[in-house]
């Protein structure tokens, strides 16, 4: 294991997530805890995935919810094609769990 894989995995060690995977508390969240979850999920995160991060946790702190799959396509430059194709297995649900965030809204 790579010291950057041990980094992440400790990093994981002292945050609290629910049955589903998602944080308890969005408010413990850091950019290094969004590596290492996504890392986990076998993600690499790029520049892209960044957008969509951060507009997560910007619609978040604006409205104490994260965003729609429908919000984040219309409100940020990136296309349902490729939320789908940077956060696989379920573009909303994926995003939020690296954004540290619960649930979106209206996702089964």
């Amino acid at each position: 294991m790579s010291d950057q894989s041990l980094t992440n995995t400790g990093i994981l060690e002292n945050v609290e997530f629910d049955d589903e995977g998602y944080m308890v508390d969005p408010h413990a969240w850091t950019p290094e805890i969004a590596e290492a979850i996504a890392a986990q999920l076998g993600i690499t995160l790029t520049d892209r995935h960044w957008v969509v991060i951060n507009f997560a946790r910007k619609e978040f702190e604006a409205n104490g919810e994260p965003p729609t799959l429908r919000r984040i396509t219309k409100q940020t430059d990136v296309n349902t094609k490729e939320l789908y194709q940077l956060f696989p297995g379920g573009a909303a649900k994926v995003a939020a769990k690296i954004a540290g965030l619960g649930k979106p809204t209206g996702c089964i």
